[in-house]
């Protein structure tokens, strides 16, 4: 099992995994993963299609339980049965798809599924004001200055999105916030919008695991690397450890990359017999 690298000062983890293993039937989908997620850290995994991320992801969240090994939340060990169960401890998971209502104003959005309410019995409604000024409020102390929070979200760029649901997250309370590929299907610019986001989560306190198959944006703001490789680490490292070019090319499976360059690599030409007849060889 790949140790855990530690960090000075030796601060309890918010969230532990250690040597956890899952299975679905005969496939095994996570074998002896551990990773450690930190108050104002973040932890990065990265893997490409099929390393076991989005188990890793599902297990954190409550989705799904861990078969074996030790999922610790404050040092207490856990099972979640369910998401709410994380979520009640602090977990907040911003899942690729977002999960918004793309008709509903950002407002609503922001509120889904914790909407406060005003009056009592027969008289009880939605309180949109609070949830406008709340909402609005929010926004702008994670520095998020939206034109107007009543304009549908689908109106909004897919960075601005992620931006409203990591505040969201932080707004609610959340202790760790687990991001699934937040830049994956974003350009350079919106990209950079959202590190800017997941970094100021960061700063406030929460601790993050960045989900990733970009190692560039995971250096940019990463304080530890986990590596996932067919349902098992292939290294676990600390920022100060390991420099961009090193997890690049260990991300890119090191040997395998040297083999493939070689593969691809054209051997030379070889000359061609002299044509009597070009003027270029005429004496």
């Amino acid at each position: 099992m790949t140790t855990i690298p530690t960090e000075e000062g030796g601060a309890a983890p918010l969230v532990s995994l250690s040597g956890v293993s899952k299975s679905y039937g005969s496939v095994r989908a996570l074998r002896d993963v551990s990773l450690e997620v930190h108050a104002g850290r973040i932890t990065c995994v990265l893997g490409d299609n099929g390393a076991g991320k989005s188990t890793l992801i599902k297990i954190i969240a409550g989705l799904h339980p861990h078969d074996s090994g030790s999922y610790e939340i404050e040092g207490e060990p856990v099972r979640h049965t369910s998401p709410r169960q994380a979520l009640d401890r602090g977990i907040a998971t911003v899942y690729q798809d977002l999960a918004v209502v793309p008709l509903m104003p950002v407002w609503r959005n922001f509120f889904l599924g914790s909407e406060p309410t005003k009056g009592r019995g027969p008289l009880r409604r939605l309180d949109a004001a609070a949830m406008r000024a709340t909402t609005r409020a929010a926004l702008l102390r994670f520095g998020i200055d939206l034109r107007d929070v009543d304009q549908p979200i689908g109106t909004l760029s897919g960075g601005e999105r992620q931006c409203v649901a990591i505040a969201r997250a932080v707004h609610f309370g959340a202790k760790v916030l687990v991001l699934d590929e937040p830049t994956a299907a974003l350009g350079v610019k919106q990209s950079g919008m959202v590190l800017r986001y997941v970094a100021a989560a960061r700063d406030a306190g929460l601790g993050v695991v960045l989900i990733t198959h970009n190692p560039h944006h995971a250096y940019l703001v990463g304080d530890r690397f986990v590596l996932l490789k067919r349902g098992a680490m292939s290294g676990s490292h600390l920022k100060q450890a390991i420099t961009l070019d090193a997890l690049t090319r260990e991300m890119a499976g090191g040997s395998e990359l040297d083999e493939l360059t070689h593969e691809l690599s054209r051997a030379p030409a070889a000359p061609g017999p002299v044509d009597a007849t070009d003027p270029e060889t005429d004496a």
